[in-house]
Parts: structure tokens; sequence; C-alpha cells
């Protein structure tokens, strides 16, 4: 079921972004929101809006200082189009955290439906439990590096 999911595309697609600013989740994803290819059919403040409504209802951190921002109901209406943004903060934030620990890395899915929205957060966990992958995550790890590491090539 899960098979057809590639993290490490929709993380090419979608980019690793460092030092983003913001003191609190709706002002870093406005910063995203100026980072982030978006579709033509989405607007910079439908995208923030979206993720601001979401973590209304409950936080997208999910420990361990990473989050995993989402709208609540998909914005992105091609299957083409969905892509992951790993987003480094400049200073990690807090945003209610299981595990009470400050968010420093975002990654903010961009998906077009719920199915493949979950298929998407089982197949990042997944990725996401693998000790070199936090190691390189403490580490702010580039594009490349990142890439290497989640395909298994390190």
């Amino acid at each position: 079921m899960f098979s057809d999911v590639n993290i490490a595309d929709l993380i090419k697609k979608g980019g690793v972004f460092k030092e983003v600013e913001g003191t609190s989740p709706s002002e870093v994803y406005e910063h995203i929101s100026e980072l982030v290819s978006l579709p033509d059919y989405i607007s910079s403040a439908e995208f923030v809006d979206a993720l601001c409504q979401r973590e209304q209802v409950l936080s997208t951190a999910v420990g361990n200082g990473i989050a995993m921002p989402h709208a609540q109901a998909s914005i992105i209406k091609n299957p083409e189009d969905q892509k992951i943004a790993v987003c480094y903060l400049r200073r990690a934030i807090d945003m209610n955290a299981p595990d009470g620990i400050r968010v420093f890395v975002m990654f903010v899915l961009l998906t077009s439906g719920v199915q493949p929205h979950l298929q998407v957060i089982s197949a990042l966990a997944k990725v996401l439990h693998r000790q070199e992958v936090k190691k390189a995550l403490e580490r702010c790890a580039g594009l490349d590096e990142l890439l290497r590491i989640i395909e298994g090539k390190n």
C-alpha cells in the first residue's frame, strides 16, 4: 500500500530550507510561503491560512524537535504537485509537542487527498525513526546529504 510513496522524491520536489525565520508557527509559515514553490492555483495566503487552521485544531509537532505541518483539507489538486519541504528553523519554537521539545525542523506536507496524505505520513514516520536520519536533521543536513541518507546511500 505504501510502496509507491517515495519520501526522497517528495523532498527533492519540495526542497530543503535553512535558517527559516519566525517565533510562532504562523510567522514561520509566512516565511515558508515565500520559499516553497507553490502550484499556480494556490496563493501564499491560502497556503498560510490552511496551515494555521490545521495548527489551531491540534499541534502538528510530533516530538524530537520535529513538526509535520499540513492542511486539514487538501489544497493540492494534482498528485504531481505533491511535495515535502524540509525547513530548518533559525530558532526552535514551542508548538506544544507531546514530548515538550521545541521544534527545530518542519516537514511541510503538500498532498493531494486523504489517502495520499496518510501514505506520506506513514512513510515519513518510518524514515524519521531511523537514527541516521535523526542525526542528519540535528546537524541541519542539506538536500543532497538528506536524500542520500533517506535513500540508504550513506
